[in-house]
């Protein structure tokens, strides 16, 4: 089976191409090709009773309509070789990066498409970034459209010379074959309008591929079975999941990933239940143990020599992220990480740097945007087994997803893990949270205030504190300005900054909270996002979000700060609630009338300690 993606920037023919591959290797239907011949597009030029080859790839209703490819439509193609193909129609339209970074991550050669008559792109430089991200072995480039150019060879040596020095500067192994969709020229057959060409054609390039003979990385034939299920059953326990790396046989040594514990294949079941003694890659196989190991959902099997060429838990890592969202990166914002059948939250800690796609050098970022191409550095909350990208692609890569939208926001591949993620073990001490809560004769409660700049969460923090201090009870009060005058003194107020502040103001206060203390923080903390986050480091019951609701006319008036003056004097943009948006609490545990007493609003705060405990 032979994988191919065909990409490049919209409207440079891939569609058409591909269609003219499936009609001359007869991998169209008559029904397919009577539809090419009725139907036409808004605004179409190919004469009537004409095949569009374009319509035998589009899938879509909103791609008909708009005469562009927006999902990524797979289509099978037999070569004269007997070879089965499986094409994936990638998007060239920049917004829909993602799909194209999804097709390219199970590739063997990218078909990329150069419209000669408006050369090499951005978008064009993008898409063959995200190949070598991917890893993807081998390049065709196709130069299209030369009938517009009069098949014109200099123009084609130009655009030619410009590819190939891009994928040089990737290290990518790449050609280039002069072509004409439209009228067929080099996509099947030598074309007579070609004479100065004598190279093969598209086919007759696909036809003669063979995967290219590179090193591997240490590791890279390893077997890896990544467990989707526990299956159960009187006398039987096995973990069912699909073989990826090297293939694997009964009798072969086994650890798991995480614990280090070892063990061998006693049995290996098919999808139909019956034994095997062989399954290759891509294979869905049940695995029996000999022995009885701790082994759950989520797990990783390997070779145990696998352990020792770098896959073990980790908790920090290097990556490179293609960033899909609208909105930008959070540095300090947690994601939830989709490894095979892992989900952990991670945080990404640092931006390294974004690729210019154009140029292939890394130039400083602090953060990432719509389809930016980045290196990044992530933590885990707990340690995950992940392979570098280039030993296996299915266990060194991964998936960013927002913790309130589940809007995926990232495609990520791992580069290496950081000695820190290894060597970073907690210790258990003796004394815990509850021995400290026995001794102050409290339960430890986390009460988080958020509203806009001058709602009163700092005087009613006050308030409260003094309330609960003279009730003989222990607490701590976390200040947005206190805290920036020491902790967080290096953050500004950017969205990301302001993401890093509401996360280390969270983990102090889940330190406090593990003191035994009453915590109360009152910080502005702008964005649902991160107060979700926020609230799910603690569990059930620990934590209780309050919004002091407060008008933003007379958080003006009030202005103890003097902030809003200086929002309306023009010399201060990132202001909550003006320059940047303040997002309310959908379901807070307590809403406070910040327009009413302090003593009031600690009423109905000692209330909800109360009711709660």
């Amino acid at each position: 089976m032979l994988r191919v993606i065909a990409c490049g920037s919209v409207d440079d023919g891939k569609s058409t191409l591909i269609g003219r591959l499936l009609a001359n290797t007869g991998s169209a239907t008559e029904d397919q090709l009577d539809y090419a011949r009725r139907t036409r597009r808004g605004g179409s030029t190919i004469p009537a009773g004409a095949v569009d080859y374009s319509l035998l790839t589009d899938g879509l209703e909103a791609e008909h309509e708009q005469g562009i490819t927006i999902d990524v439509a797979h289509l099978f193609l037999d070569l004269p070789s007997g070879r089965r193909v499986i094409i994936a129609d990638a998007p060239g339209h920049e917004q829909y990066t993602r799909n194209m970074a999804v097709a390219a991550s199970t590739a063997d050669v990218a078909v990329l498409l150069v419209d000669a008559t408006k050369g090499v792109r951005e978008q064009t430089h993008r898409h063959l970034a995200i190949c070598a991200l991917m890893d993807v072995p081998a390049v065709i480039a196709v130069v299209n459209k030369l009938d517009a150019v009069g098949y014109d060879q200099a123009v084609f040596d130009k655009l030619a010379s410009e590819v190939l020095s891009a994928a040089n500067d990737l290290d990518m192994a790449a050609s280039v074959i002069p072509a004409s969709a439209l009228d067929g020229d080099n996509v099947v057959g030598a074309s007579p309008n070609l004479p100065w060409y004598d190279g093969p054609t598209l086919l007759g390039a696909l036809s003669a591929w063979e995967p290219p003979d590179r090193p591997r990385p240490d590791g890279a034939g390893d077997y890896r079975l990544p467990v989707q299920y526990v299956i159960r059953a009187d006398d039987f326990r096995g973990f069912a999941g699909t073989v990826v790396g090297g293939p694997v046989r009964p009798g072969d040594a086994v650890a798991v990933a995480g614990s280090g514990v070892e063990s061998r294949i006693d049995r290996l079941l098919g999808p139909g239940g019956g034994d095997l003694d062989r399954a290759g890659p891509g294979t869905p196989v049940t695995v029996a143990l000999a022995d009885d190991v701790d082994v759950r959902r989520g797990d990783l099997l390997t070779t145990p020599g696998a352990l020792g060429n770098g896959l073990s838990p980790a908790t920090a890592y290097s990556a490179t992220l293609v960033w899909t969202a609208e909105e930008p990166l959070r540095h300090g914002r947690s994601y939830l990480l989709l490894a095979g059948s892992r989900t952990v939250p991670a945080v990404v800690t640092t931006v390294r740097g974004r690729m210019d796609v154009v140029s292939s050098k890394q130039i400083a970022a602090r953060t990432l945007g719509l389809n930016d191409i980045g290196t990044v550095e992530l933590t885990t909350d707990t340690p995950i087994c992940l392979d570098g990208y280039r030993t296996c692609r299915d266990t060194g890569s991964f998936l960013l997803v927002d913790r309130v939208s589940k809007e995926t926001v990232a495609a990520g591949m791992v580069r290496h893990a950081l000695r820190r993620g290894r060597n970073v073990v907690p210790h258990a001490y003796t004394v815990d949270r509850e021995a400290r809560q026995r001794l102050k004769g409290q339960r430890a409660r986390v009460l988080w205030l958020t509203g806009l700049p001058g709602a009163g969460k700092s005087t009613i923090a006050n308030a409260l504190e003094r309330r609960l201090h003279a009730m003989g009870l222990h607490t701590y009060v976390l200040d947005g300005d206190n805290v920036r005058s020491g902790l967080n003194k290096d953050l500004g107020f950017t969205p990301e900054d302001r993401a890093e502040n509401v996360r280390r103001v969270a983990e102090l206060t889940r330190i406090l909270l593990d003191a035994g203390l009453i915590v109360i923080v009152a910080l502005v903390s702008p964005f649902r996002t991160d107060r979700a986050v926020a609230k799910s480091l603690f569990q059930p019951g620990d934590f209780a979000e309050v919004w002091v609701d407060t008008p933003a006319e007379v958080c003006a008036r009030r202005d103890p700060k003097g902030l809003y003056a200086q929002a309306k004097a023009g010399t201060l943009p990132n202001l909550t609630g003006l320059g940047q948006p303040y997002e309310p609490p959908e379901h807070p545990d307590l809403v406070v009338d910040g327009t009413g007493s302090a003593d009031d609003a600690a009423d109905e705060l000692c209330a909800l300690l109360r009711d709660t405990a």
